[in-house]
This record gives C-alpha cells, sequence and structure tokens, in this order.
C-alpha cells in the first residue's frame, strides 16, 4: 500500500541513468497487469535519446519533463493482440499504473504524459516511433532518479463524499 499512498507526478529528474536492471523492473511491472481475456495487448518502446525527446516535446506541450528524465518509456497498446475489441485502453492504463507504482517501489521519480485518445500526438508519436499498423500510444512515462525537492509523500485523497452504495 505505500507504494500507492505515495505515488506522485515528479517531473525534475537528476542526471544519475537509470540502471537496465532499473529498466527492466519497471517493464516486468507492467507486464503484471491484469487484461481483458489475458490478451497482454501492450508493446513498449524505451527512449533515451535526448534529440528523440525534444522531437516528443514539440509533438506533446506537456511533455517537458523529459528535459531532465533518463528515460521515457510509451505505452502502447496492440490492437492485434486484443481479445476484446476497445478494452486495450484499460489494459494499456492498468500497465502503465503498475509502472509508476514500480518507480516509487525503486525511489525513482515518474509522470504520465497522456498521448491518446488526441489524435495529432497518436499520430505524430507514431511516425517519429515507426510504430507498426494496429499499435497506438497510450502514453509516455517520464521516468529518472527524483531531483532535490521532489518527493513522494502522502496526502490523503479519501473522500466518502464519492462513495455511493447500491445506486447514487
Amino acid at each position: 500500500m505505500n507504494e500507492i499512498f505515495t505515488r506522485r507526478s515528479l517531473r525534475r529528474f537528476t542526471s544519475q541513468p537509470l540502471s537496465q536492471q532499473e529498466l527492466e523492473q519497471l517493464l516486468r511491472a507492467a507486464m503484471q497487469a491484469p487484461s481483458a481475456g489475458n490478451a497482454q495487448p501492450w508493446e513498449f518502446v524505451v527512449v533515451k535519446n535526448k534529440a528523440t525527446f525534444e522531437k516528443i516535446i514539440d509533438i506533446h506541450p506537456y511533455a517537458t519533463p523529459l528535459d531532465t528524465a533518463d528515460a521515457a518509456i510509451v505505452v502502447c497498446g496492440n490492437t492485434n493482440r486484443e481479445r476484446f475489441a476497445g478494452f486495450w485502453v484499460q489494459d494499456c492504463s492498468a500497465a502503465l499504473q503498475n509502472l509508476l507504482l514500480e518507480a516509487v517501489s525503486l525511489n525513482l521519480g515518474a509522470v504520465w504524459l497522456g498521448i491518446h485518445p488526441i489524435q495529432q500526438r497518436v499520430d505524430d508519436l507514431s511516425d517519429l516511433l515507426k510504430l507498426p499498423e494496429g499499435v497506438i500510444p497510450l502514453g509516455i512515462v517520464a521516468v529518472g532518479h527524483p531531483a532535490e525537492g521532489q518527493n513522494n509523500q502522502f496526502i490523503d485523497r479519501f473522500d466518502p463524499s464519492r462513495i455511493h452504495y447500491e445506486n447514487w
């Protein structure tokens, strides 16, 4: 529960690189997500090239955390692997959330940068990354070691007024 309660969107990172083991652990966590019909329709593009980061920032106006991130993990849905049409969004969102939670567990910082359903972002990022037909980018996780002042402190967001039993 600690990872759930302390996860925050961190947007500034140190220059310390991520290890291959840390990247693999993030991706392993993502792939443990549930999926409709156990289709596991996710694909991941790991980007570390700073020139590519600049192009992504041109595509996505809120992708500036890539200025200091060590890696961008692009979470994509492969519609050719879907068992139930349209559920790739939920499946890949669960994978992305697992990735974010594992980042907390590894004392890393991360932020979810939304791509889908903004079609221009989807098209431009697909072109940039040369994604094959049927593979749709859902979001990007900018990840790295958190900069000074960036931390994962608990903020209680529980709101009983949003809970409804049996009906509204």
